[in-house]
């Protein structure tokens, strides 16, 4: 029966790891949001590029992000059972794993550069998109590498430390971006580029950061972090890429249901392309915020599976749905009635700020959905469970979302504001059902 020490408990446990893992996700995005700030002082044009190209690269890069999160329940299911070696195992063979696909994700990032032409897109808008996501391409395999290693340590429970890494890093890019985007320092003014040559820089440091402290901090060392590739568990290297592929293809199915939305919206035009990405940016704040209560659920309920607790293994789960549905449904509020003002942060221009703050009213009537969805995803990953929420997010997003974005958007000529109503109703859809999954499977799990 549940208690209110119970619910204190699970709430307090959720949030000693929720917190730092959200700051961490949060400096993440700030990356993005501060490179879009910067870059709109420039133009619409340059931050309607900026919105192609980072839905397009972040359609590639999420794939290798959610094959990077398998090893986090692994690792939290050895820790929870105290199979401690077990976790320096997973750790070495995800790095295989991890390493060998973001070379290939790399290569699609640099190849896609050169078919941008041919999305119909404005021609200012393209001039300055092909170089963009060019030299973003190269910063996918320091991005894994970080990732990876981020994963360990938050699969152990540790989660401050790529956090301060993360805050580190906005400093970093925010100074590199001064340099190469404005012209400074004797360099050229590079603009757009410039911002994805920071953002490359910036990425290499993060993960050379994260890898030297994980290899000299005594509080890991009995997890065996360090690098061992003389025997291979093939069986292992199965296992992971089962969890993460189909978590990968899950948030993959997502951001292309956001990127396809892009690319709608640049058949309207680049002042609705602009309005979309400073909308979409402000939602991405509020949903990294949510992926660090996503992987607190996911790190909880692995360690309950690992110590065959089912009691605690539920609570976990719906504590952190439930704070998650808390959360977004005060950022909602936000959005409403900060709706005319958060788009100045990014444009001085009226139209693309008047349509930005219609699309702000949309994105608060899906925060609740859309935080149900994302830590859905996570608690379920935390059961081993990722085929089936892949299959789910595949029909909310591809069968329902975008035909109906498509249909109020052009036919009922609604624009960009109709095309986020289509987002809406999958997003709504989505976050249902995996509540609903999530309850079933975790009575079944250890049964």
């Amino acid at each position: 029966m549940l208690t209110t020490l119970d619910l204190k408990l699970h709430i307090k446990e959720t949030l000693k790891l929720a917190l730092p893992i959200s700051a961490g996700q949060l400096g993440h995005v700030m990356l993005g949001v501060v490179d879009s700030i910067m870059v709109g002082k420039i133009g619409s044009a340059s931050l309607a590029a900026a919105s192609l190209v980072n839905g397009i690269f972040f359609l590639i890069l999420v794939i290798g992000i959610g094959l990077s999160m398998a090893a986090t329940p692994l690792i939290a299911m050895a820790k929870g059972s105290e199979k401690l070696d077990d976790c320096g195992g997973v750790l070495n063979h995800s790095l295989i794993v991890n390493v060998s696909f973001s070379i290939f994700l790399m290569i699609t990032a640099f190849l896609f550069s050169f078919l941008i032409p041919y999305l119909n897109q404005p021609t200012e808008v393209v001039k300055e998109a092909v170089p963009y996501l060019q030299i973003l391409s190269l910063s996918v395999i320091p991005f894994i590498l970080f990732q990876t290693y981020r994963q360990f340590l938050e699969g152990l429970s540790i989660p401050n430390p790529p956090m301060f890494v993360a805050i580190f890093a906005n400093i970093l890019n925010v100074f590199l971006n001064w340099i190469f985007i404005y012209g400074n320092l004797g360099f050229p003014a590079w603009g757009l580029f410039g911002a994805g040559v920071a953002t490359f820089l910036t990425r290499s440091v993060m993960s050379a950061t994260l890898i030297i402290f994980i290899l000299k901090y005594n509080k890991v060392k009995r997890y065996k972090p360090e690098l061992n590739f003389l025997t291979i568990d093939f069986s292992l290297i199965k296992k992971l890429i089962n969890i993460g592929l189909p978590s990968g293809f899950q948030y993959f199915l997502e951001v292309a249901a956001f990127a396809f939305a892009a690319i709608m919206v640049g058949w309207i035009g680049k002042t609705q392309l602009a309005s979309h990405q400073i909308a979409l940016n402000l939602a991405s704040i509020t949903y990294m915020i949510i992926l660090g209560i996503s992987a607190a659920g996911t790190i909880r309920v692995g360690g309950a599976v690992g110590k065959k607790d089912v009691y605690h293994l539920r609570m976990a789960g719906f504590t952190a749905l439930g704070f998650s549905a808390l959360l977004m449904f005060c950022f909602g509020v936000c959005f409403i009635l900060l709706r005319n003002f958060l788009p100045t942060l990014y444009i001085n221009e009226r139209e693309v700020i008047d349509t930005a703050s219609q699309l702000l009213i949309i994105a608060a009537l899906f925060q609740i959905f859309d935080g149900l969805q994302a830590t859905g995803i996570g608690v379920l990953r935390g059961l081993t469970d990722t085929k089936i929420p892949m299959v789910i997010s595949f029909a909310a997003y591809w069968m329902i979302g975008i035909p109906i974005a498509m249909l109020l958007g052009f036919y009922f000529e609604l624009g960009a504001v109709g095309i986020w109503i289509g987002l809406l109703l999958g997003l709504t859809l989505l976050g249902i059902t995996l509540l609903i999954r999530f309850n079933s499977r975790s009575k079944k799990i250890l049964l």
